[in-house]
């Protein structure tokens, strides 16, 4: 008979519980474990050899706990490291299970919002470097103009409390004038990592009426949503018992102030220790 386990949602810290929480609001019925790797982020101006061995070390522990899917609900992590962990570790390590990104899900639809054939795309540094967006992006929509701008002192902002504040406006208007600039004509905006969507409220603030923003979370959780439909394999392997379990690989305490934040509720986390 074959064992059943949680959908594993992965972040290098709290971004990811914001597509957590989509995903949830989604597809309440499955259980969800979520590791956020505190201790060692943030990822995004870190090496892809860095980056690949941290998301591995944190997959491999997802499928200890028994998940045989689990979600990269991280930006850096899904762009420097994913295909090598589908590719080259998966088949060795556990070819029976799945590790999928937010990237590809994205690339897929981001054009379908747009009327002038312009995007912009709002990341960290480590995904703008990676060009995985404008690689995927034109798999899907090769006629699509797809600009980046990093956003190096977003998320600082977003972890320390800051986002909804004075200083936080400067940032923001300075990366929105930059991507502007690069393309007049761009009237869709990515969110491209997971802590963006917490100052939604204030980038609409800056920037033209006739622009879309786009978060990510959503799109996430409408793939994942079909994914399951269309492999009844994996969806077989999930378990259905609705719960919610937080890991953390730094301080439990830190973790649950922060994850009200970006998951919308109170969590009670635990410790895990990778011994890496």
């Amino acid at each position: 008979m074959q064992t059943k386990g949680p959908i594993g949602v992965f972040d290098s810290g709290y971004g990811g519980l914001t597509v957590l929480r989509d995903i949830v609001n989604r597809l309440p019925q499955y259980d969800y474990l979520y590791l956020g790797d505190n201790a060692r982020a943030p990822y995004g101006n870190r090496s892809f050899e860095t980056v690949y061995h941290y998301t591995l070390d944190c997959v491999k522990w997802f499928f200890s706990q028994g998940c045989s899917l689990v979600i990269l609900a991280c930006n850096t992590a899904s762009a420097k490291a994913l295909r090598t962990i589908q590719q080259k570790d998966l088949p060795q390590l556990a070819p029976g299970k799945r590790v999928l990104g937010v990237i590809r899900p994205t690339a897929e639809v981001i054009g379908k919002y747009s009327i002038t054939g312009e995007v912009g795309v709002l990341a960290t540094q480590g995904t703008v470097n990676s060009g995985s967006y404008l690689m995927e992006t034109a798999k899907f929509f090769p006629e699509l103009k797809v600009y980046q701008e990093a956003c190096p002192m977003w998320v600082p902002l977003v972890e320390n409390n800051e986002y909804k504040n004075d200083g936080a406006d400067y940032f923001i208007r300075k990366n929105l004038d930059d991507i502007f600039e690069q393309g007049e004509k761009i009237d869709v905006l990515l969110l491209a990592c997971t802590h963006y969507p917490l100052l939604r409220e204030k980038i609409e603030e800056y920037m033209p009426i006739d622009v879309t923003l786009v978060s990510q979370g959503e799109i996430v959780a409408e793939s994942l949503d079909d994914y399951l439909k269309r492999h009844p394999e994996i969806e077989s392997a999930c378990s259905r018992e609705g719960k919610r379990s937080f890991y953390t690989t730094d301080s439990t305490s830190d973790f649950d102030n922060h994850a009200r934040v970006f998951y919308g509720e109170d969590v009670q986390s635990n410790h895990v220790d990778l011994k890496v």
